[in-house]
């Protein structure tokens, strides 16, 4: 069992996002605590900031009052709502939130049935309630939950690593979550250097990305949008604005991310272990990719409308870092290994122009980009990159 905490100073985002899943079918609340019930008995957004209310009066300094949570049992395991909840019950007891209004949801939308528990991190005094070692301790707890309802315990890379990121299917429904499933992750625990191998780390994940900048109202804006992609790399089904998601995936919080994992690659010095491994890799080359794959780390070739090599991105899942291939040093730029395949027999399969677009896109008006179509305005790049597939379909992505 896997546990997730988050805090915010917003309380309606948290209550929203889990009220959406009930209003869709995917969610209901299997238990409440110190909380304002409708005349029907049930439990909506109106009623639970109601609850919360008096706490956040009282607040003092604390700066991101609320607690949201998400226990993840694994898929395998079968548990009644009444085991659910008590599992939240025990859960919150023991991290130190007993006494505190709560509300547990069901969540039922993936496969995956998990819990969803938000509270409020300040008592009704206003004091905070300690965090400190919160998410060790909610290591600690899952594993004595996991032993008392004979649960099948979380791995180490799953404990340590959180839950597997997976590829957004179409067919799957919900594009917006899934999406959120994959950039909010991302945006919080990998470590790139520009917001091109940003969108190059989610593309493997089938989400796609554009920085749209321009002026309304005669004052100059920019921010971000996320797509779905289909299996060609393709934009398919409407945006979604980075608001949608939180502040995490929103362009300030990314260029903050940007300057904070400089600052670790380097101190770090994380580059050496993919060096060191993408190296070995280029002396067999008769299977590049393999070899990257066995070690964590994916490739993405980006090619002109000849087939050449113009660029190389690499992620390294086990170190969490997206590297450009010039950023990792002239031994790994894009002529290096057009000279390297062009002299093996067994060239790699490289995919066209897919996850390129060095310069951001100017959409105009941002209140223009979400029409009544729900769709963004044509790339240029894309047409180019149909117009290719047609010529070269032995073209395909490493990842």
């Amino acid at each position: 069992m896997i546990s997730k905490i988050s805090s915010s100073n917003t309380l309606y985002g948290a209550l929203a996002y889990n009220q959406n899943k009930i209003e869709s079918d995917h969610a209901k609340v299997i238990f409440s605590q110190k909380m304002i019930e409708n005349r029907d008995g049930n439990i909506n957004i109106h009623t639970c900031l109601q609850s919360f209310e008096p706490y956040l009066i009282a607040n003092r300094k604390t700066e991101k009052p609320v607690f949201h949570a998400s226990i993840n049992p694994d898929p395998n395991d079968v548990l009644t709502d009444e085991q659910l909840s008590e599992i939240a019950q025990e859960y919150m007891q023991k991290m130190g939130y007993g006494e505190q209004p709560f509300v547990v949801y069901k969540h039922e939308d993936i496969a995956r049935t998990h819990i969803h528990i938000v509270s409020l991190r300040v008592d009704e005094e206003g004091r905070k309630i300690s965090d400190k070692f919160e998410h060790r301790r909610s290591m600690d707890v899952c594993r004595e939950l996991e032993q008392k309802y004979g649960l099948i315990p979380a791995d180490q890379k799953q404990r340590y690593g959180g839950l597997p990121l997976k590829p957004i299917k179409h067919d799957a429904g919900d594009i917006k979550h899934q999406i959120a499933n994959i950039i909010r992750p991302i945006a919080r625990d990998y470590h790139f250097l520009s917001l091109k191998e940003y969108k190059a780390l989610l593309s493997l994940y089938n989400a796609g990305m554009e920085e749209i900048r321009g002026e309304a109202k005669g004052k100059l804006y920019s921010g971000i949008v996320y797509t779905a992609l289909n299996d060609k790399g393709e934009k398919t089904g409407s945006p979604f604005k980075s608001s949608l998601f939180g502040k995490s995936t929103g362009i300030a919080a990314l260029e903050k991310r940007i300057k904070k994992s400089a600052f670790i690659i380097k101190d770090k010095a994380l580059k050496d272990r993919s060096k060191q491994i993408i190296s070995a890799a280029m002396k067999t080359c008769s299977d590049f990719e393999g070899t990257l794959q066995k070690q964590g780390i994916s490739v993405i070739f980006r090619t002109n409308s000849e087939g050449r090599i113009y660029g190389a991105t690499f992620i390294d899942h086990t170190q969490k870092c997206v590297f450009n291939g010039s950023r990792l040093g002239k031994e790994f730029s894009a002529n290096v290994f057009n000279d390297l395949f062009s002299q093996t027999a067994n060239n790699p399969i490289i995919e066209t122009n897919r996850f390129s677009s060095e310069n951001t896109t100017d959409f105009g008006d941002i209140f223009n980009i979400f029409s009544s179509t729900g769709a963004l305005p044509e790339d240029p790049d894309d047409q180019q990159y149909i117009r290719r597939k047609k010529k070269k379909k032995n073209k395909y992505v490493y990842n």
